[in-house]
């Protein structure tokens, strides 16, 4: 299961989600464990899929994260980094969000969510 960072709009105002935020948040744990199975198994040194994303500048400000185990994996995932982003984009497409530059919404890293 994707894992999620807490936004610092959370942590800021600690402050429950709206209902629209509730539903925005399913929709990003549900693309984004979908992402998160399909990399698992066909990017080798993938180690989790997780997320950061300010509710109330949603979907702008949604960015997924592919975390690698070295850097060795990671350069060697790069070549099909866009080949994920378009992944994220369709998927989001699909239940109604545009993402208007799909590469500014999901990278890889070698930190992870406590980093």
């Amino acid at each position: 299961m994707a894992r999620w960072a807490k936004t610092l709009y959370q942590d800021s105002i600690m402050k429950k989600l709206s209902k629209v935020q509730e539903k925005q948040q399913a929709l990003v744990l549900t693309i984004a464990d979908k992402l998160e199975e399909q990399a698992l198994a066909e990017i080798p040194g993938m180690v989790q899929c997780w997320f950061d994303v300010e509710y109330h500048l949603f979907p702008g400000s949604l960015i997924l994260f592919f975390q690698f185990e070295n850097e060795k994996t990671l350069e060697a995932a790069k070549p099909d980094l866009l080949k994920w982003q378009k992944r994220l984009s369709a998927a989001m497409l699909k239940k109604g969000v545009i993402l208007k530059d799909m590469r500014k919404h999901l990278t890889y890293t070698l930190l992870g969510p406590e980093d």
